[in-house]
C-alpha cells in the first residue's frame, strides 16, 4: 500500500552555490537549520528592488525502513521556485524547471534502505530564458516553499511521474441534474521484471460514505509498462456542485487489487457540474445564472513570502468568502493543491492559470516550458470541480507584437483543449491590445486588465469601452480580468483625486467601477486586482518600496481597507455597517461628509450622541454631509436594524486646527509616465505640425530597449525620460514601445510626444 511520508522538518540551508554541498560529510558554518515551507526572500522579497536571486543549497538525512526494500520509493515537492536540482548519495536524480507545480522523481535505485541517505537539493531563482515567468510584476520568492514527501508505493501503482499528477482523471462526458455520466481514467504502472495481473476498483461515494456508483476491471500490465484503463461510471440523480450555494463533493476511491491484498489507492474528492457563458448573460452553472463576482489572489505574505503553511491559505479563504466573492482567478501561476482543496469546499469558481506572463523568451521560441507548465496545471488540478476556465496567458503583449507570441498563445489553447476539453479557456489581454485583435478570439473566452482611473483614463471611462467592445464583438465572451488601483492607509483626503495613493480615492475608484459592471450583464465575470496586497520587488510607490498596494486587505491580512466593504454590501448576505475612512483622524475641517458603507435597509447617524439623520443607501453607499465637527474629538455612530438585529459601527475623528501633512502621499501623483519616468513640463508655448516617421529613422513606434541600445537615441530618451537604467523597472520596460506607453497614460501628453518624435526622427537606423 502506497505511504507518504512528510518531510518538512530538520533541514540545513547554505545562502549561496557550493557544489560541494552534495557530499555526505558536508560542513559548512554559513548552514542554518530551517523547516519547509521556506523561502531566502521571505523578508527581501517585498522591502525593495534588490533582493537575493541565485542558487541556494537544502540537505537533509533521510532514512527508508528496510523493510520497504522491493517497493518504490519517490521523492515529491509541491512547489520549489524555480530551477530545482535533486541528489541522493551524491548521485544526481533529476531536475525541474518551473517554480509552482509539484514534481517527483524516482529514487528507488540510489536509496540505501535502512541507513542514513544524503538528499542534497539545489533551488535557484535567477531568471533563465527557458523557464516562465521571463518578468512579471511580482516577486520570484526562491526557495523550497511548499511541502516535500517521500512517496513508497507498490511496484503496480497508479503512474507518480505523469506530470505531477495523481494518475487518475475522473472524466465528466456528460452531467445533467437527472444523470452524471463519468469516465474514470488511469494510468497503472508495472515496475516489476513480469506482468502483472490487477483488478481495478472504483467506489463512488456520496457525502455520507454511501456508494453513488461502482465500477470495475480486471488488467493485465506489461512488465515495465504504463497503460491507460478507463472505466465507465453513472451517477443517477446527483447532488450538483453548486457554488458557494451547495459546494457538494462526493469521493471516488480508486484501487488496484491483487487476490486480497490491495496494493495501491487513492482518495479523490470530486463535484459533478456543468456550466457555460453566454456572451450575452454572462456565466451559468448547472443551468443557472450566477454572478462571477472575483478577486485575483497571490500566494505571497508579509515577512513570510510564498513560505506559507495551511493557517495562511485558511485565513486568505475565510477573508474571501467574508466579502462575498463567488470566483476567484488564482493569479499568476499554480497554487497550492491545498488551496484547490479549500475553494471546492467552499464552492469559488476558480481560473486557474500558468506564468506565461508579459514577455515571451527572445532565444526559445517554441514555448517547451510554457506548454509544460501548461500540461503540469490542468493533469495536477483536473479532478478539481472548482476550477472551469484554464488561463494560456496574462498580459503577454507586452513584450510587442511577435508572430512566435501570437504562434505559441494558440499553440497553449489548442494543448488545453486537448489535455481538457471539459472546461474552458481563457486568457488576460492588456489593455492596449486593440477590441478586433485576434486574440479576443483564441480562447473560448477573454478578458482585459484595465486600469482606467490610475494608469491612464477615469473610472467612467469602463462604461464605453465595454459598451464598444460588446457592440463590436457581440459573440465574444468578455470578462475584466483586472481592475483596481493602489490605496495607501496612511493617505487621506476630503477630496480624492487621480493617483493620489489615498484609501478614499481606492475606494471611490471602486465604487464607480462596481456600478458600472453591475449593470453590465453581458459580463461573465470581473475580478478586483487584488484581494491582498503582495510583493513586487520593482514597485516604488507611495513612499512603499517593493509592493503592489491594491489589494483590499493589506499584506500581512491585518486590515481590510474602506473598499473591502463596498464589495461586501454589494455582495454579501451578512449584514453589517461600516463608516469609511476612519484612518482619515485628525479632520481639519468644521462640517464634514461621512459615508458609510452597509447592505441594510436604512442607516441612522449620530454625532456626538445625538442623532443627526436617517437615510436610505444609493447602491448601499449612505452619505451624510455637512456633519458638524466640534473641536476635539468627536464620536460619530452608525446604526441599524433589520429583522429585529441591531447593526452599528463607530468612528472617531479629532478635530484639529491644521491639516495633518502625514496623510498626504510624498511624491508627484501620477500615472504609468510620472511613475515610472521622470518627466519634464510641457511646453505651452510649442506647436505641434505633422512630422513624417519613416521606417529608417528612431521614433515613439520603437521600444525602449532598442533606443537605449544606440547612443545618439539613449541620449534622447534620458533628456525626456530620465535615467531610464537606474529605474527598478528597467527590465520589464524595455520591450515596452513609447506609444503603447504613451496609450496608457494621461501624464504622456501630444506636445510631449511631438517633442521626443522630433529629435528621434533625426537619427538614422
Amino acid at each position: 500500500m502506497r505511504k507518504i511520508l512528510n518531510l518538512n522538518q530538520g533541514w540545513t540551508f547554505l545562502k549561496e552555490n557550493d557544489e560541494n554541498a552534495i557530499q555526505a560529510a558536508y560542513q559548512n558554518e554559513n548552514c542554518e537549520p530551517v523547516d519547509l515551507p521556506h523561502t531566502w526572500n521571505a523578508i527581501d522579497g517585498a522591502n525593495g528592488f534588490e533582493y537575493h536571486k541565485g542558487a541556494c543549497w537544502y540537505r537533509k538525512e533521510i532514512t527508508v525502513a528496510s523493510c520497504e526494500q522491493g517497493n518504490k520509493v519517490y521523492i515529491e515537492f509541491q512547489g520549489s521556485n524555480s530551477v530545482t536540482d535533486v541528489y541522493v548519495n551524491t548521485k544526481h536524480v533529476g531536475q525541474h524547471r518551473g517554480g509552482y507545480s509539484t514534481f517527483r522523481f524516482d529514487i528507488t535505485e540510489e536509496i540505501e534502505f535502512g541507513k542514513a541517505n544524503t538528499l542534497a537539493v539545489k533551488v535557484d531563482n535567477t531568471v533563465v530564458d527557458d523557464v516562465y515567468p521571463q518578468m512579471a510584476d511580482f516577486t520570484f520568492f526562491g526557495g523550497i516553499y511548499r511541502d516535500v514527501n517521500l512517496v513508497i508505493a507498490s511496484p503496480v501503482h497508479f503512474d507518480l511521474l505523469d506530470y505531477g499528477s495523481q494518475g487518475i482523471y475522473i472524466v465528466q462526458d456528460e452531467v445533467t441534474k437527472e444523470r452524471a455520466s463519468l469516465t474514470i481514467r488511469t494510468k497503472i504502472t508495472n515496475d516489476q521484471d513480469e506482468e502483472k495481473k490487477v483488478r481495478l476498483w472504483v467506489d463512488l461515494l456520496d457525502h455520507q460514505g454511501q456508494s453513488a456508483a461502482y465500477a470495475a476491471q480486471e488488467v493485465i500490465v506489461g512488465a515495465g509498462e504504463t497503460m491507460e484503463v478507463a472505466v465507465p461510471a453513472v451517477i443517477e440523480q446527483p447532488e450538483l456542485w453548486n457554488g458557494r450555494k451547495n459546494a457538494y463533493l462526493y469521493t471516488a476511491n480508486v484501487t488496484l487489487t491483487s487476490f486480497n491484498d490491495t496494493i495501491d489507492e487513492v482518495s479523490i474528492p470530486f463535484g459533478v457540474r456543468y456550466f457555460s457563458v453566454d456572451p450575452d448573460q454572462g456565466f451559468f452553472l448547472n443551468g443557472e445564472h450566477l454572478p462571477l463576482h472575483g478577486v485575483s489572489r497571490h500566494q505571497d505574505r508579509k515577512d513570510m513570502g510564498w513560505a506559507i503553511t495551511k493557517k495562511e491559505h485558511k485565513e486568505d479563504m475565510e477573508l474571501i468568502k467574508e466579502i462575498g466573492a463567488t470566483s476567484i482567478r488564482l493569479a499568476h501561476y499554480q497554487h497550492d493543491q491545498y488551496f484547490y482543496d479549500l475553494c471546492d469546499q467552499e464552492g469559488m469558481v476558480i481560473w486557474a492559470e500558468i506564468p506565461f506572463i508579459s514577455v515571451m523568451s527572445k532565444n526559445e521560441l517554441e514555448g517547451i516550458n510554457a506548454k509544460q507548465q501548461m500540461v503540469e496545471l490542468v493533469r495536477q488540478n483536473f479532478n478539481h470541480p472548482s476550477i472551469m476556465f484554464w488561463g494560456v496567458q496574462n498580459e503577454i503583449q507586452i513584450g510587442g507584437d511577435r508572430p512566435e507570441v501570437r504562434k505559441l498563445v494558440k499553440e497553449l489553447n489548442e494543448l488545453t483543449k486537448q489535455e481538457d476539453p471539459t472546461r474552458l479557456t481563457t486568457m488576460a489581454n492588456v489593455s492596449f491590445v486593440e477590441m478586433d485583435d485576434e486574440y479576443n478570439y483564441i480562447t473560448d473566452t477573454v478578458g482585459y486588465n484595465h486600469y482606467f482611473g490610475w494608469y491612464g483614463g477615469k473610472p467612467e471611462d469602463f462604461a464605453d469601452w465595454l459598451d464598444q467592445y460588446h457592440k463590436l464583438n457581440p459573440d465574444a465572451k468578455l470578462c475584466i480580468s483586472e481592475y483596481g488601483v493602489e490605496g495607501i492607509l496612511q493617505y487621506h483626503t476630503n477630496d480624492p483625486k487621480v493617483k493620489d495613493y489615498t484609501e478614499e480615492y481606492h475606494a471611490l475608484v471602486h465604487e464607480k467601477v462596481w456600478n458600472i459592471f453591475a449593470k453590465r450583464p453581458f459580463l461573465w465575470g470581473t475580478y478586483v486586482w487584488n484581494m491582498f496586497d503582495f510583493g513586487a520587488n520593482i514597485r516604488n510607490e507611495g513612499g512603499v518600496k517593493g509592493r503592489n498596494n491594491k489589494g483590499l486587505v493589506t499584506y500581512d491580512r491585518k486590515i481590510k481597507k474602506d473598499a473591502f466593504y463596498l464589495y461586501k454590501a454589494n455582495w454579501s448576505d451578512e449584514k453589517f455597517v461600516h463608516i469609511t475612512s476612519k484612518r482619515f483622524y485628525d479632520r481639519p475641517d468644521s462640517d464634514i461628509s461621512v459615508k458609510v458603507y452597509s447592505n441594510c435597509d436604512e442607516v441612522t447617524l449620530y454625532v456626538n450622541g445625538a442623532e443627526v439623520a436617517a437615510t436610505a443607501g444609493d447602491n448601499h453607499v449612505f452619505l451624510f454631509e455637512n456633519v458638524s465637527l466640534q473641536d476635539g474629538l468627536n464620536e460619530i455612530k452608525a446604526v441599524t436594524v433589520q429583522d429585529g438585529l441591531t447593526y452599528q459601527d463607530v468612528a472617531r475623528f479629532n478635530k484639529v486646527a491644521e491639516p495633518n501633512l502625514s496623510y498626504e502621499a510624498p511624491e508627484e501623483k501620477g500615472g504609468v509616465a510620472t511613475n515610472w519616468f521622470t518627466m519634464p513640463d510641457d511646453d505651452d508655448d510649442i506647436e505641434i505640425e505633422e512630422l513624417v516617421i519613416t521606417s529608417d529613422v528612431y521614433s515613439s513606434r520603437d521600444s525602449i530597449g532598442t533606443l537605449m541600445d544606440n547612443e545618439q537615441t539613449r541620449a534622447v530618451l534620458k533628456k525626456y525620460m530620465g535615467n531610464l537604467e537606474e529605474n527598478p523597472m528597467f527590465d520589464m520596460l524595455k520591450s515596452l514601445k513609447i506609444d503603447m506607453i504613451a496609450s496608457l497614460s494621461d501624464d504622456f501628453s501630444d506636445k510631449l510626444l511631438y517633442r521626443l518624435n522630433k529629435e528621434l526622427i533625426q537619427i538614422k537606423k
